[in-house]
Formats: structure tokens, sequence, C-alpha cells
């Protein structure tokens, strides 16, 4: 635990509740540690903090969009790389038909959230019929493959070193956001009983970045029973029931989904915007000092940004001012949407980030001067 210094205090002209009846003519930023875990202080200032007319340097805010990364790949341990640090290791994966080999990622803890498509996973325990909205936890290790309905792209992120955990819940209790028992695991069922053969079959393994394979005279997917707490899990976004308040805008940090070490992974969903009248509207302006912020926009229109649609990524290191674009600002003080449609994925990393070069290749250069007044 860390003792942080505290001493909260009021200078100037500003609001005793954070994100509610900012000063008029002022715009509210959020200076916070730990993400949104930490002490933070809402700073009112008399321009938008986003208002630079350049932003030079490869700290900018950067935007991809993942719909041009077209190879597919047979094997999701090619899929290619977008973006790493040490704990952890995000990819695309392309896929349509059937993997004839499994794999297994002794690495980590792999996350997929699929974005497109569907199918059905066959692994060490059992079989999972998947869908696009998705998210499936695979332990560090099984052995697993897809055969899929029609073109899939799946986004993979990797726990390096490490494993998934739920977030802790607090005060709402362990049943808010979603119930465990919404938790689906792998069953043996007829469609993986079908499965078993005494067909030659190759198993793919990465270990510290490396593969290699291992033959078998039959398909290692042979389980007649298991028992225990330790399994893959799979979550749609669809039975996500997020926290919600008509009085006050919560952090990012209440979407949280899952969690590891060096990073948090939360989900936006749907849900109504906040209808107090003198309650911000829309995520509000802050500084992450510790912690990069990546956005995967899964479906509907994320409303504080604008110009950004399905498959794409954007990228906020840490130690910049960042928040809502003009346009989305001002449709929100006037209180002109009373619902989001938005789905996305936000992996927060407490370690900076690199991007690697197929993301690189898919970048909207404008996304820094989007914030700019027209």
């Amino acid at each position: 635990m860390k003792n942080w210094i505290s001493f909260p205090k009021l200078e100037g002209t500003a609001t005793r509740q954070a994100h509610v009846r900012l000063p008029v003519g002022t715009y509210e930023r959020e200076m916070g540690r730990e993400g949104f875990f930490g002490p933070a202080t809402q700073m009112h200032h008399a321009h938008p903090p986003t208002g630079w007319i350049r932003f030079d340097g490869p700290l900018r805010p950067r935007a991809f969009d993942l719909n041009h990364l077209e190879r597919a790949q047979d094997c999701p341990l090619a899929a290619p790389g977008l973006m790493g640090n040490g704990a952890t290791q995000v990819r695309l994966w392309r896929f349509e038909g059937r993997m004839e080999h499994l794999v297994r990622n002794a690495d980590g803890d792999d996350l997929l959230f699929f974005h497109q498509g569907g199918g059905h996973l066959f692994c060490d325990y059992g079989h999972l019929e998947v869908r696009e909205g998705d998210y499936v936890v695979l332990p560090r290790n099984t052995a697993w493959r897809l055969e899929t309905d029609g073109p899939v792209m799946v986004l993979m992120i990797e726990a390096t070193g490490d494993a998934y955990r739920l977030p802790a819940k607090g005060i709402v209790g362990t049943h808010a956001i979603f119930d465990p028992a919404v938790l689906d695991v792998p069953l043996l069922d007829d469609a993986f009983q079908s499965q078993k053969s005494e067909r030659e079959t190759e198993v793919r393994v990465r270990k510290r970045g490396r593969v290699c394979s291992m033959t078998y005279p039959f398909n290692p997917l042979d389980a007649v029973g298991w028992h225990g707490d330790l399994a893959p899990v799979r979550l749609n976004w669809r039975d996500i029931r997020p926290l919600m308040s008509h009085r006050y805008h919560l952090p990012p940090s209440a979407h949280s989904t899952w969690v590891a070490n060096r990073f948090i992974v939360c989900t936006f969903v749907p849900r109504p915007i906040e209808s107090d009248p003198e309650a911000l509207k829309l995520p509000y302006y802050h500084s992450n000092e510790d912690y990069d912020e990546v956005l995967f926009y899964h479906r509907g229109q994320f409303f504080s940004r604008d110009n950004i649609h399905p498959g794409m990524v954007t990228y906020h290191p840490s130690g910049f001012p960042h928040g809502p674009h003009p346009k989305a600002y001002e449709v929100a003080q006037k209180h002109e949407r009373k619902d989001t449609d938005e789905v996305a994925v936000m992996i927060d990393t407490r370690d900076p980030l690199d991007v690697l070069e197929p993301m690189e290749a898919t970048e909207w250069a404008g996304y820094v001067d989007s914030w700019k007044a027209k």
C-alpha cells in the first residue's frame, strides 16, 4: 500500500465536487495518479486543455485504422503485433476457416476479443461457441484451435508472465457490472467428442517470444473429464451492465472488466448519459500521468470523438492532457444526446507502450490536429 500525501485543498475559482457545477467559462482537467485509482486534482482552465496549435515529437496522440490490416494468418501466434511492453503484447488476428494445428501461449494468459465473426473454439477443457462481441480468457499454456463460421477479426491482449483476474468491486458487490455466473466455460459436449481423432496433430508453442512445435500421433484435445477452478471463460459485452450515475460522470476505472498486474482492460457499453443539468456529460479532460491509454472501437459512435469508426484505435501516451473533441463537447453541453451507443475496449498500461511496424502502417496522421476548433 502507498501512503499518498493527502491534503484536499481548494484554491481560487473551483467547484467543490469533481465534474459538477463547472465555473462558467472554464474547462476542467483532472490530473491523477495511478490511472483513476490514485489521488487527483481538478484544475479549472480558461481555455480547453487540448487547444494546441502544434504538437511535435513522438508522444503525440495517435490514431490507427486496423481495418487496413488485411493480412490473414492461419496461426494466431503469427498475428501481427500492434503494441507492446514488458507486461503486455497486443495483436490483431484475421482468419477464416479451420485451424489444422493447436497453439499454446506459454508466455502468459491471452484475452481474445472477437470484433468480427465467430465460430467454434476447441481447447483442452472442451468446446466454446464464440460470436462477435465475446471476450475469451485463455489461461497460459492452454492448447486451442478455432473453426470459424466466416471471416473473424480478433483483438488479442496478452498478460505477459501474468494472469487475468476480475477487478475488485468494493461496495457495489460481486454481482455488479456483470455477475460471475454469466461467465461460460468450455463443455465436453458432442461437438468436442466428435473432434477427437487419432490423426497426427501439431501443437505450436510460444515461449519467450519464440515458437516451437510438438507433433503427436493423435489429437491432444482428448479430455474425458476435468474438475477445478482454472479454465477459459467467455463473456460477451452484452452481459455487462455498467455502473451509472445520472448526477456524476464516472471515471473509466468504473468500467474495469479484466485486471493484470501492470494494466487493466475496461469495456465501454451503451448507457444513459447523465441527466442532471449540473453534471458533466462526457469524459472530462484529463492528464493520465502514470498510464498509457489505448482505445479499440468495436461499434457505435463514440460520443467524445469525431471521425472515429469501428476497427480504429486511439493511443494517448501518458503525460499530456486529452479529452473530448470540440464538437462532441459542444453537443454534450447542450445534452443533445440522451444515450451512448458505443462499445469500446480500453487498455490502460502502467508502463509505456511501443507502437510496432504493422500498426504504424495504418496511422491516421491527422488525429493530433482533430482537437483544433473548426
